[in-house]
């Protein structure tokens, strides 16, 4: 399958733990779903988890990008979601998953990794290929 996109950043975890003691609930509603911040806040570090999931949605954005509609896509737009084994997986919702659709996405594979000052993450979408019927991105990952 070919691959249609692949984006990659590194969040420092100081600065989004600066961030969320500033700007508290306001930024925690404006970049995460309720099940991110569901999942972080029961984390021994809640802002490693942030950041992990701040640099998987700006990994996506980067994968996405090059349209009008990429440009539309908002934070809560790309949503890290974990399965009970462990693995994360990247769901789109809203203009997200219209410039997806437009890609012929197939297959978003997400992985998340951190040290103890950054947190890290790769998004790679794929595509069906000539002839492949496209399934709905909603997201399969790797770790």
């Amino acid at each position: 399958m070919p691959v249609i996109g692949i984006g990659l950043d590194l969040v420092d975890i100081a600065r989004v733990e600066r961030l969320i003691e500033w700007k508290g609930d306001r930024a925690l509603k404006r970049l995460f779903t309720f099940r991110e911040v569901d999942y972080a806040s029961r984390r021994a570090q809640p802002a490693r988890s942030y950041a992990a999931r701040l640099a998987a949605k700006e990994a996506g954005f980067k994968a996405l990008a090059g349209s009008e509609l990429a440009r539309a896509i908002g934070w809560r737009d790309l949503e890290v979601v974990m399965h009970v084994d462990g693995r994360p997986t990247l769901h789109l919702h809203g203009p997200a998953r219209r410039r997806a659709t437009d890609l012929g996405v197939t297959r978003i594979h997400l992985t998340l990794t951190h040290t103890n000052t950054t947190a890290g993450a790769m998004v790679v979408l794929e595509g069906g290929g000539i002839g492949a019927e496209a399934s709905t991105p909603e997201a399969t990952a790797t770790e």
